[in-house]
């Protein structure tokens, strides 16, 4: 019963701060539709340039597809021999498509132009990818071509994509997002909790409400896990009926892996707390934490690019293990048979910040 009143209080607490029930409900909402739209690897409108210098009937037709697809923005044409590498150098494209006359070159065997792609490398990520499209349009052209003339090659290569046929990003990123909301609410909420009990000089009171360590601990900790889970599941409407994101899988096995990883995140969160003398450490540890959460969970890239030095610090990230879980659900629709390492992995890393923290937290309560 005192355990209730408790988490009563911290509740009440948290619903008095109007304008953070706004942030709490409101701005995840906000939050997964703008990143569902910003935070995309889909490469389209890259702005190109066109220099054909072959002026042949070929070329006109392949400049025509690249205009016609939403893949490429032309934003230069010339016929001429120019020095058009000022064009990169200045940002006004990303790519220039030259095309000169296959009679230049005598040993040419088919009657095609001779087509360079030429690619701003800054970003190589969107170079490598539009340098692709760019080899399908052309491709494409050539293989249409040679059905004209009943021809074609004796051997086809046919991809078949599983689980995200379409290839759109955010079918893959939008899960992880909710992932990361879920950890920003219940991180910041939590590491300022005793925070704020030692600033409002409080905590004395819980120390005299005959409330043992376990049901203080407890009793900050579930309160942010129900708005957290509240959280997660308006996250989970969101992607599933704003962006059409599949969800192929059970949502038992999904709010399972969530509250084995709430544990691990709030008893981080209250470690913090109790290490913290003041509200700005407690914040500016968890923005530390959260960027180092993030940047090793495979959100953004994949956890086998990191350096096999740090690699350790990605295994002992219990949101490298939500994330993986979360897409594994949406778009495979998995069971717990292909993924109870990562939820073991998952418990052991929550069973072992439980243990930690709750050490610590009658460390400092016997002080």
């Amino acid at each position: 019963m005192k355990l209730f009143y408790l988490i009563k209080k911290e509740l009440i607490e948290i619903v008095r701060q109007k304008e953070l029930l706004v942030l709490m409900f409101v701005g995840p909402v906000i939050q997964i539709i703008v990143l569902g739209y910003v935070i995309s690897s889909d490469v389209r409108h890259v702005p190109v340039g066109v220099v054909d210098l072959s002026r042949g009937r070929t070329a006109a037709r392949i400049i025509q597809r690249v205009r016609q697809s939403p893949l490429f923005d032309v934003r230069y044409e010339s016929g001429r021999s120019e020095d058009y590498l000022h064009l990169l150098k200045k940002g006004e494209v990303k790519a220039v498509l030259v095309f000169r006359d296959a009679a230049e070159r005598p040993r040419a065997p088919l009657h095609y132009p001779e087509v360079q792609i030429l690619m701003d490398g800054v970003d190589s990520n969107t170079s490598m990818i539009a340098a692709g499209y760019f080899n399908g349009v052309v491709r494409d052209y050539i293989l249409d071509d040679m059905k004209k003339l009943g021809r074609g090659l004796p051997l086809t290569a046919r991809a078949t994509f599983r689980f995200n046929p379409q290839l759109r990003s955010i079918n893959y990123m939008g899960p992880g997002i909710v992932a990361i909301l879920l950890t920003i609410i219940t991180m910041f909420l939590t590491s300022a909790s005793l925070v704020r009990e030692k600033e409002q000089q409080t905590m004395d009171t819980l120390l005299i409400s005959r409330l043992s360590p376990l049901e203080i601990y407890v009793g900050k900790a579930l309160p942010t896990a129900l708005i957290g889970m509240i959280d997660m599941l308006i996250g989970l409407l969101v992607v599933v009926l704003w962006f059409r994101i599949p969800f192929r899988g059970s949502i038992f096995y999904l709010f399972l892996a969530c509250l084995v990883y709430l544990a691990a995140i709030l008893s981080y969160a209250l470690l913090i707390s109790v290490l913290s003398s003041t509200s700005q450490q407690a914040m500016f540890f968890s923005w530390f934490s959260l960027v180092l959460f993030l940047l090793m969970s495979g959100f953004l890239t994949p956890v086998e690019n990191i350096p096999p030095v740090l690699r350790l610090l990605a295994d002992i990230n219990p949101l490298r293990y939500l994330v993986r879980i979360i897409r594994e659900i949406f778009l495979k629709g998995n069971g717990i048979a292909y993924f109870w390492k990562d939820l073991m992995a998952l418990a052991a890393i929550s069973l072992a910040l439980v243990s930690l923290s709750l050490l610590r937290f009658k460390r400092f309560i016997s002080k």
